[in-house]
């Protein structure tokens, strides 16, 4: 028994470790491997099996929903890093000095009022999207309310 459970726990979890199959991934080497040969057999082949592969959808270049906030978050995340080591990779402690001690300081009060300005554009956004939502909201419920009710055929009692 105590030789049972040794083994198990040096051997680790019974499962099996998921592998991609050929049909989970554009890019498996079996898709690349048949779309050669197709080329090498007859060219046709190899050029359908290309198409199907880059028309498929299931290629990372398609998914492309929310793209501009994804890039607006990876830019936020690369600002804010940036912003923790301390300026813009050159200095220890702060952004690099120019020499010019009045430069230096007008460019941290506008580096501070554009951060400010874009808690505030933000700020703005989510409002406009709020009352858009909300007059879509109440736009629905002024039709709803003015379809009339179906009547009721059978008696109450």
């Amino acid at each position: 028994m105590a030789y049972t459970a040794d083994v198990n726990r040096w051997r680790g979890p019974a499962e099996e470790v998921h592998r991609p199959h050929m049909f989970d991934s554009p890019w498996h080497p079996g898709w690349i491997a048949v779309t050669v040969l197709g080329f090498i057999i007859w060219w046709p082949i190899g050029l359908a099996l290309l198409f199907f592969t880059l028309g498929s959808r299931k290629m990372g270049c398609w998914s492309n929903q929310n793209r501009f906030a994804n890039k607006m978050e990876r830019m936020q995340y690369k600002m804010d890093r940036m912003r923790e080591r301390g300026g813009f990779g050159f200095g220890f402690g702060g952004p690099p000095s120019s020499g010019n001690r009045a430069f230096d300081e007008y460019r941290v009060e506008t580096l501070k009022r554009l951060e400010e300005e874009q808690v505030e554009f933000k700020d703005f956004l989510d409002r406009l999207r709020h009352a858009k939502d909300k007059a879509e909201f109440d736009q629905f419920m002024a039709q709803h309310k003015q379809r009339p009710t179906p009547p009721n055929d059978q008696p109450q009692g």
